[in-house]
């Protein structure tokens, strides 16, 4: 079986529109909804019909096309249950630990509460693939709007379970910012020094800098190295929980103006 065709591209301020497609069924998703006259253009330029719309969370900037994607197409929607009466048109509802077969691939669904209480994030294993919405950013993670930093903690730290060889689709650009705190907490940092430089030279040509694989994350995301002794001694922080040192790299990164 091919794996599944991946078109990325950049829409509104920053986000990110992801469609997927099946070669074989002919099945196309569109991850999230962020605008709709983008996610018709990307189509356009295959020829694609659009089946489905797998939505990570409520937000107007991942639901927004939604209606006018599903007046256009007669596309299904996908999304967090405990969140459907927010997401427009929506059609099925799942949580996390559940599994759904799609275009013959088993997706999993796992819960992300932090950024929104119901925000959940989809995983297709035969494709290696994580689709994160807002939980986690390269060399970064979500804003904590509605749920509690424990719980973005264990949103994101639960994804070092799937395995490294996975690349993470995300929803948003940031991550030259996201380099450029990230180096205040781990300076020495060799991988993340050539991260952002990498990031630099990619921005400099038009070029997205995601999707990442979830192993490079690993080695310079620091919402994942929770356990690293310099970002600890940049904290005054050496004795402290995981879960305390991710609540104070978030609470400082809500306040970075570097």
């Amino acid at each position: 079986m091919p794996h599944l065709d991946m078109r990325q591209f950049k829409c509104l301020e920053d986000n990110y529109g992801l469609i997927i497609h099946d070669s074989v069924t002919g099945a196309t998703a569109a991850i999230d909804a962020p605008d709709a006259d983008a996610v018709e253009r990307e189509l356009k330029k295959f020829g694609r019909q659009l089946t489905h719309i797998f939505t990570t969370h409520h937000h107007a900037d991942h639901v927004q096309g939604n209606l006018q994607l599903k007046e256009h197409f007669g596309c299904k929607i996908f999304g967090p249950k405990a969140e459907a009466d927010r997401i427009p048109g929506i059609d099925q509802t799942y949580s996390g630990g559940e599994k759904f077969m799609w275009s013959n691939r088993e997706i999993e669904v796992i819960d992300c509460p932090g950024h929104t209480l119901g925000h959940i994030a989809f995983h297709i294993p035969s494709e290696f693939s994580l689709f994160a919405g807002d939980t986690l950013f390269s060399v970064g993670c979500g804003r904590v709007i509605e749920g509690t930093l424990e719980q973005m903690f264990h949103s994101v730290n639960q994804f070092k379970s799937i395995s490294p060889h996975t690349y993470v689709y995300v929803g948003h650009e940031y991550t030259k910012a996201n380099c450029k705190f990230a180096l205040t907490l781990e300076p020495n940092n060799k991988k993340l020094q050539a991260r952002a430089n990498e990031v630099d030279k990619l921005l400099a040509e038009g070029r997205m800098t995601c999707p990442v694989v979830l192993g490079d994350e690993l080695k310079v995301n620091p919402y994942l190295r929770c356990d690293s002794l310099e970002i600890r001694a940049t904290l005054s922080m050496e004795t402290a929980t995981d879960a305390e040192v991710f609540a104070e790299i978030r609470t400082r990164k809500n306040n970075f103006k570097g």
